[in-house]
């Protein structure tokens, strides 16, 4: 039986995926979380295979929890479900764990492929985002500066973006002040900006603001 958890802060969507899923063989929610804090709670009680986790999230972000449970849980499965088009995120959020992403107004038999799929250890793309990446291989598209970030840079970048200040940061992603700060510079040199008001700027004209 494979194990599923859904977090999603929207009921709804949490029902609809469970609705979508409940027919099923072989394939059990184990647990809904609403947000990124409770879903890590709960790994800690109710082990499971494979997580359904939205981008936009209160407090801990999905790109927050990526990075939690990359670095506690190495064998559990992580599907990215994002209101946010391939475009946006995909390619960044497989470059820095990802199993898979997928926007949520898939259907039922993609989203049975995909938790399927990386299920078996697989990364399972769209064909809106295997052709990105192919365009990326042939070099017909340019990569966006933010396509690059690291993982701590992208959540970094996010919260900044967001007007979070550097302490607040630091509080909340458990490193130093003097860390961040580092982070903030080497944001503003990748993504050629001068301050934090066109850091947020650019998140949203890429259409980037999540939570």
């Amino acid at each position: 039986m494979l194990r599923l958890a859904i977090v999603d802060d929207h009921r709804i969507v949490r029902a609809g995926f469970r609705e979508m899923l409940a027919d099923e063989l072989g394939l059990r929610v184990e647990f809904e979380a609403a947000s990124g804090e409770e879903a890590l709670q709960k790994l800690r009680e109710q082990p499971c295979d494979v997580l359904l986790l939205d981008l936009s999230l209160p407090g801990a972000s999905g790109v927050d929890v990526l990075r939690a449970v990359r670095q506690r849980y190495a064998a559990l499965k992580v599907l990215v479900l994002s209101g946010f088009p391939e475009e946006r995120y995909a390619l960044p959020m497989i470059r820095n764990g990802a199993n898979g992403y997928l926007c949520k107004d898939c259907e039922r038999d993609e989203l049975i492929r995909a938790i399927r799929t990386v299920a078996q250890g697989r990364r399972y793309v769209s064909p809106r985002t295997a052709e990105l990446l192919a365009d990326e291989l042939a070099g017909v598209s340019a990569a966006l500066p933010h396509e690059s970030l690291s993982e701590r840079e992208l959540q970094v970048f996010l919260r900044l973006a967001k007007g979070e200040s550097v302490s607040g940061i630091a509080d909340t992603l458990k490193l130093s002040v003097k860390t961040v700060s580092t982070y903030r510079s080497r944001l503003l040199e990748k993504l050629e900006v001068a301050s934090n008001a066109e850091l947020a700027a650019y998140a949203l004209r890429h259409g980037l603001m999540v939570g």
